[in-house]
This record gives C-alpha cells, structure tokens and sequence, in this order.
C-alpha cells in the first residue's frame, strides 16, 4: 500500500518558538537567501605555545584571518617569529605551504563556483574550532538553468482527475481500505486522492506552464540541494571539491517532525510506512528502498504463518513417527559402530531417540510442501514489487526518467586515467584526442586479472577457514570422548555442533568486513566510467564474496558431511589420521537447521544493528551525559555556556556520521533473503526470525537515518537496479538447493522408496532396520578398533546401503542404494522443472503494470499533447490578432502548413520517450 500525498496544512504546523530555533542557521546573514548546501574546511591553527592556542580559539577572529591571508598575497613579509628549534621551523614552513596551496585551491573552487551562478558566504568565527564553513545559495536562475539541463519533471499548472476502479474490486478495495484504517500513518486525514498535477519537464521557455506564484516554494529543499550538489560536483574532481566534506542541512520543518513522529518511533512499529514523506524529504532512491523494504516485510507475514503451521506439524506428529518410535523404544537393542577411532566406543541405537525426534520437527512430508510454497512465494513477492514500484513511478513522475540521462557523466577517477593515458601517447593530436573518449579493455586487462586473483584467493580463504572448523569439529569430538566425565561424553554431538556454529559465525562476521574492503579496493582497480558502474561492480563482488562466506559453512553440512566418509574397516581420513565426520542418525537435516539458525540469528542481532545498538546505549547514557554537562557547566564561564546553546544548524550537523549509501542496507537484506529461500527445507522458521527483525529494522534504520546520518543529497531512481537481478537470481537458485536439500539431506526419498519399494506392508516398520548395515569388527584396521570397548559385540551396524559381510561381495554397495539414488535424482528433475514452471505462470499471470495505472499513463500522454496543441493555437490565435486582415487571408492559405510546423517535433518526440 502507497502512503497519502502531504497536505499544504502540514507544511506549516510547527510552533513560533520551533521555528525559531529550528531556522537558526537555514539562511544567510541577510535572513533571506536559503543554505542550500554546505561545505566545510579545515582552518590552519596558529602555531604557538599552548596557552596562546587556547586563546586564540576564542580571540582569532575573522579579520585578524582575512589580514593574514592579504598580507600572503601581496607578498609582504609576515611578522617576525620567535625563534625556536629550526626542524620545528622547516615543518611548520612545509604545512604553512601545503595549507596555502589548499586555501589558493579552494578559493578557485568557489570562485568557479561564483561564475556558475552561486552565491555563498563564508563563516569561520563558529563554535567548532579548526573547522571553516561556506554555505551556498542557488538562485532562481541556477534552479532554472540546473533544472533544465537535469530534465526536472515539474507539475504544471494542468490538473486532471484520477479515474476511480468500478465493480468488485473497487468494492473490496475499499473494505479492506477501511479496514486497515488504524495501520496508516497520521499525515493527512483524507487519504484518498482524486487530482493530480500533470508533470513536464522544466523547460525555461515553457515556465508558463508552471505555476510560479511562489517561487521560494516551487523547488523543495532537496531538489535545491540535488541542483547543488551535481553543481559542485562538476566542477572538481571530488564531490566535495578541495573542500573537506559536503552536505545537505537538516531541515526542522514539519515533514522532518512527521518523519519522527510517525516513522521514526518504535511506539508505530505496527502502521505503513509513510513513504510518500520519506521520498519528499530523502529522495526517491532513499524512498524505493524503504518502500521494497516494506512490501518485504509484507510478505514475510504470510510466509512465517504457514511456516509456524509447518513446525507445529512437526511437533504435532513426532508421536506417530514409525522411525524414530523404533529408534526410542525400549526394547531396542541395535548397537552401533563407533564414532570415531580407539577413544569412541560401542553405542546403542536408542541414544540417538533425542536427536531423531527433534530432526522429525524439519523432516516430514509438510517441509516438502513448504518448499514448494516459497519458491511460488518468491515469484509473488517479485510480481508484487514490479507493479508497486511502477506505481510509485506514477505517482513520483518517474515514468518517463531514465538513470542513463544523469548517470552517464564520466567519474573523476576515470578522466584523470584517460588523461595519463593520452599524455603517454606520442602522436599526433587528434589521434589522442580520438584515444582520451574511454579506456580499452587492454587497458584494463592488469586490474581485471587481480579482480580474478583476489576474488578466487578471498574465495579460497573461506573455504580454508571452513576446513579449519571442520578439523575442529573431528578433533573436539574425539578429545571429548576421552573424557572421564559421563556428562560431557552424552553431550559429545551438541557441544561439537552449538561451538563450532558459533566460530562459524564469529569468522563469518570478521571476514564481511574484510570482503567489503577487498571488494571496494577491485572495483576502484577497474577504474569503471560512471558512477552507477561503479556501484554496480562494486555491488557484485561484494554480494559474491559475502555469499559464498555466509553459505559456504552451511553448504558443506547440507551436501558434502556425511557423504565422503568411507565405511568401518575403511573410513577416509585426512592427514592420515582425522577421520571424515559422520551425520547423525537422523541425518544432517538438524545440523543444518542449528548451522543455520546460529548464523542467521548471529548475523541479524550482531552484525546488521551494530549500528543501532548505540541508539540503545544512548537511552541510557543520554541521561549520564546531561548529567556531567551540568556538573561541568558550573565550572565554566556564562560566556562559554551560551555559545554551545547557539550553535548553528550547520555545525549540529557536522557531527552527524556521513550518509555511506545504501548499499549495507540492501546486501543485509539480499543475504537474509538467501536465509529465508535457499535452505527453507531444513528451517521452517526462518521467515519467522526474518519477519520479527524487520519489524524492528525499519525503524532502527529510519530512527537511523533521521536521527543519527547527515542528511543525504536526494537521487533519482526509478527502480532499485542491480538489487532486483540479484534477488531473482537468489530465487532461482533457492528452488535447486531446496529440490537437493530434501532429496539427498533429508531421509524423505529413502523413506518413500521403502514404503512403496520393499516395505512389506507399505508402512515404515522396520525402516530403520533397513537403512543399516552390517559390520565384523574383526574387519577393523589395526589400532583402529576401540581402546575400551563397553560391550563385548561381533557385529555393529552403521548408517549405509552395502552387502552384510557373510555375503559374497561383503560391504559392496547394495541394490538399494542405486534405487534410491535414481529416486532422488529424479524427484531433483521433477521438483526443480515442476516448481520453476509454476513461477514462470505465476510471472505471466500477473502483469508487471497496473491496469489503473497503465490507463492513467495514456490518458497522461493524451492530455500532454492536447496542452501543446492548445497552445499552439494561442498562438497562432495572437499572431492572426497582428496581421491585417489582407495578410491574414493570405495566411490562411497556407495555415494547414504552418499549424503543422508550428508543433515543435522536439516536445513530441520527448513525449514519447517519457510515455
């Protein structure tokens, strides 16, 4: 669901006294040009004794500066200083230099700046010491001028009505409407809209079009900045130019109060999104985002609920389980091989009775059936995105947008390569002229073979890092079952699994961060063009990285434990002397679900709210912190006191944390989807856990980003680019993990065949006798057998399909093997192609446009060219008035042609691009 349209009342809703306060700093010294945007500065502090340094922060002001700074220009020699430790003096000459070149180089800047059209005004005499602020004002003619070049879509002064939908959907639309009444945000009482503003793009020649009564509100804070910023930007080589850092001011206004109020605060944990705010005040890219994230959560609501109904299944017939009632009852005497070499000893089947009745709650038919479910789930929640982001487009005036028209301007970055490249060129000048247009793949080819390097050595280390826990595990295991304590030898398979889970997810956690270091530092090798294929690449080796650490542990225990473990007499061993791991009875399924749960739970309580846990700290040190400032505030002056109360809104927001984009935010939820799709087999309750931390999520990142971030530059995005391939790329792998996490982890393919291939009376009785074989432990290797055997035992069975050892070809593999390997093999074949088919329906069934919408976009188009036409004819209508009625006529002979050319092309072909 899409949140209202603000109302003009909000727009004016705060007190005399907030607005005061909340204006200090949003406005040039005159009170009336706006801070658009803001650059800061370091400012050289002058070089004396320490008192004198303290001193000068309050005494240097912005004349005794300005004089200095003359005095260097005109080449006058500056007042002698004392004489002190020439070293000291030849480093202080050195940094006296490079602050001089930087000040020369930023003066350039804003003078560039000057010529553009801006106008800004310095201020060094602040409350932050060492830090020098210029803020910038775009006038009306630079918003004019940057709107046109940026193809601004502006609403005109042409407003139409909405078709409202008959007939019962409109009807059901409108119950559920009410329904769902008290889930909405409190920003406007009438929440439906009937009439909207039909959108053009701004032209200087067409401001007739638009309705330019107030001018100081026609461009919102953050088109003015984003005018500014791309401003900036183009005219330096860094976004900031020489300056330090750049940003947007925080602007205390009503929609900033709404956002905290109705989007900020836990206490709404339970209503929609006001979306339509957060891309008033952040921008379109930062709303897209925030809107996928709410229809994510959305969906997973369903999700949790039929995988709650799964898991109570489970729960609900662990009773009736035939297998692991056999391996529980009492009379159950079946005794097993050892675990591991000389330190395990002789077990009994019926040990195992807790873990086979805790592997029935993700191994029955229901997950099989879930599985299926998710991957039609999956498809749902890509069809539903689609269509809520076109409508969004709709509604936001992005129909016609495309990311090329503003993201194609080549990155610093790359020009200055381009420009090394042509200088080391010996030729003539065209032809370097014709070299410096782009980088060749040549060029390229040494960053791409490190691309390549590093990316398969980070890949390398994981899998290192995994076979290092795998040791871990072989090891712990066997040292435990040496142990003398009864406890801690029952307890064997828990510990060995819950510890190595948890260093699991402690290297898991440590090497993200070290993959997304590595990931940026190739990407910035490859020195990409632009600045959406240098995110895009960035995005993609990061997502490699990060989803082969995640999975790479859970992987293995899904597919590869278990099965390369040879059979007593003859187990595989590596280095010569750790012996392969086994799964447990009831399989590898609980393993996996514990590996998985561990880090899943791990990854989103530790890594994903590292950042919002400060917020919950700050609830307690807020206080103790108001607390020492008053104790402090009684030692020092009143002069002191009152500068900290003023300062102004462009130093409070210098200390906000910079905006790093959205990237951490969408690859947190890209990998908790892969948790949520790709092994929803063995854990039922993922969407659960992913449902729950959402919920908080959305409003730690939007308390976040009101809160705790400088306030970004707003962007335009008409989707949410290479996020949405990689989401159906997650989706379509899930349905092959899945069809081989049930067919080959699971025991639901051994239990069908033996139910309906060689049960006797097609029932799982003696399943579990079944599934074991035979071993002599006469067979056993030398110094392989048990140190202290507990049972006095001639033959012990294992978990395996092989020929008992008084057959003819003892421990071979058996008949039944092959049957159930072909059975698993082709359930793979049949889910997999069943289950993707079924998506692919799913995906033609639904249309990827609204229907309301789609009829809304043409009527758009039609009423756009009925404007032109309508204009046109004004003036043709005035330039008939003109002419005397002898020339008129005369006009009119011709005025078929001239009505034809008086439409100028330009306006229709740019009409059909946008529709």
């Amino acid at each position: 669901m899409h949140s209202p349209p603000l109302s003009p009342q909000l727009l004016n809703c705060l007190t005399p006294e907030e607005n005061t306060g909340c204006q200090h700093g949003l406005y040039f010294q005159d009170g009336e040009r706006r801070v658009d945007y803001i650059l800061t500065y370091h400012i050289k502090k002058p070089s004396s004794s320490r008192s004198n340094r303290q001193s000068s922060r309050f005494t240097d002001n912005a004349f005794t500066r300005s004089l200095r700074r003359g005095t260097a220009r005109l080449g006058r020699t500056p007042p002698p200083q004392p004489r002190g430790d020439p070293e000291v003096a030849s480093q202080d000459h050195s940094m006296d230099y490079h602050v001089d070149d930087k000040r020369l180089h930023r003066e350039e800047f804003e003078g560039n700046l000057r010529d553009m059209g801006m106008e800004l005004e310095k201020d060094e005499d602040t409350k932050t010491p060492g830090v020098g602020f210029v803020k910038i004002h775009a006038p009306w003619h630079v918003l004019c001028r940057e709107a046109e070049f940026m193809k601004l879509k502006m609403p005109t002064k042409k407003v139409y009505e909405m078709k409202q939908s008959t007939g019962v959907g409109a009807k059901i639309n409108t119950l559920v409407n009410k329904v769902t009444e008290p889930l909405y945000p409190n920003v406007e009482d009438n929440r439906t809209q009937n009439v909207k503003h039909l959108s053009y793009m701004f032209s200087r020649e067409k401001q007739h079009l638009f309705d330019l009564s107030d001018r100081d509100s026609f461009f919102d804070s953050k088109t003015r900045a984003s005018i500014v910023s791309v401003t900036v930007s183009s005219r330096s080589s860094m976004t900031c130019g020489p300056c330090n850092a750049c940003y947007v001011l925080t602007f205390c206004c009503s929609v900033f109060q709404l956002l905290y109020e109705e989007w900020a605060s836990y206490s709404v944990f339970y209503k929609y999104q006001p979306i339509g705010l957060v891309r008033k005040y952040f921008g379109e890219k930062i709303g897209l985002y925030f809107a996928w994230l709410g229809l994510y959560t959305q969906m997973l609501i369903p999700a949790s609920l039929v995988g709650v109904i799964v898991f109570l299944y489970g729960c609900a017939t662990v009773d009736d389980n035939i297998p692991s009632m056999e391996i529980c009852h009492p009379k159950n005497n079946i005794t097993m091989c050892p675990l591991c070499d000389r330190a395990c000893s002789y077990w009994k089947l019926k040990e195992a009775c807790g873990t086979a009745r805790a592997s029935h709650l993700f191994d029955n038919p229901a997950t099989v059936f879930f599985s299926i479910f998710m991957a039609l789930w999956a498809a749902m929640f890509m069809e539903h995105w689609k269509r809520r982001q076109m409508r969004l487009n709709y509604e936001w005036d992005l129909t016609g947008f495309e990311e090329e028209e503003v993201s194609d301007h080549p990155r610093a970055e790359y020009e200055l390569r381009v420009m090394q490249k042509s200088l080391k060129k010996e030729h003539k000048t065209q032809k370097v002229l014709i070299e410096k247009e782009k980088l060749t793949c040549r060029d390229r080819l040494p960053a791409y073979m490190t691309n390549v390097v590093m990316m398969l050595l980070m890949i390398g280390v994981t899998f290192a890092i995994v076979f290092g826990v795998i040791l871990y595990r072989i090891s712990t295991k066997t040292a435990l079952h040496m142990s003398n304590n009864p406890t801690t030898r029952s307890n064997v398979r828990l510990t060995v699994k819950t510890t190595a889970a948890i260093i699991n997810l402690v290297v898991i956690l440590i090497l993200d961060e070290v993959y997304g270091a590595v990931a940026r530092w190739l990407t910035v090798l490859e020195v990409p063009k632009t600045d959406k294929s240098f995110e895009e690449r960035l995005i993609f080796k990061t997502f490699i990285l990060k989803f082969v650490n995640a999975f790479t542990p859970i992987i293995y225990i899904a597919f590869f434990r278990g099965r390369l473990v040879g059979r007593p007499g003859s187990y595989l061993y590596v280095f010569e002397s750790y012996r392969m791991e086994e799964c447990a009875h009831g399989g590898c399924l609980m393993e996996l679900c514990i590996q998985l749960s561990i880090t899943m739970l791990g990854k989103q309580l530790i890594q994903n709210n590292l950042f919002e846990i400060d917020q919950y700290f700050s609830v307690v040190l807020i206080p103790l912190k108001k607390l020492i400032r008053y104790i402090k505030s009684k030692r020092r002056s009143f002069q002191e006191e009152e500068r900290e109360k003023k300062l102004q809104r462009y130093e409070t927001d210098h200390f906000l944390e910079p905006f790093a984009g959205l990237t951490p935010e969408y690859m947190e939820m890209i990998i908790q989807f892969g948790f949520v799709t790709l092994f929803v087999a063995s854990f039922p309750l993922a969407p659960l856990f992913a449902l729950l931390n959402n919920i908080i999520e959305i409003r730690l990142d939007a308390k976040k980003f009101v809160a705790e971030l400088r306030r970004p530059v707003a962007a335009r995005a008409k989707d949410i680019g290479i996020w949405y391939n990689l989401l159906r790329a997650v989706a379509k792998v899930a349905v092959i993990i899945n069809a081989f996490v049930i067919s080959f982890t699971s025991d639901f393919i051994p239990r069908l065949v033996y139910q309906y291939m060689y049960s006797p009376d097609g029932s799982m009785h003696d399943f579990v006798n079944h599934t074991l074989s035979y071993f002599n432990v006469s067979n056993f290797q030398d110094g392989k057998e048990p140190m202290d055997p507990q049972h006095q035992v001639e033959m012990c069975r294992y978990k395996d399909y092989r020929e008992p050892p008084w057959s003819n070809t003892p421990y071979v593999i058996s008949k039944e093997f092959w049957a159930v390997l072909a059975a698993r093999l082709a359930f793979v074949i049949v889910f997999q192609n069943v289950v993707m088919l079924m998506s692919d329906i799913v995906d033609w069934l639904i249309p990827d446009i609204p229907k309301d919408i789609s009829l809304q976009i043409h009527k758009e188009k039609i009423l756009m060219v009925e404007l032109f036409m309508k204009e046109e004819q004004g003036k043709i209508q005035f330039i008939d008035s003109m002419i005397p009625c002898g020339g008129k006529e005369k006009r009119n002979n011709h005025a078929p042609i001239a009505r034809s050319r008086s439409i100028p092309h330009t306006h229709s072909h740019t009409h059909a691009n946008n529709f």
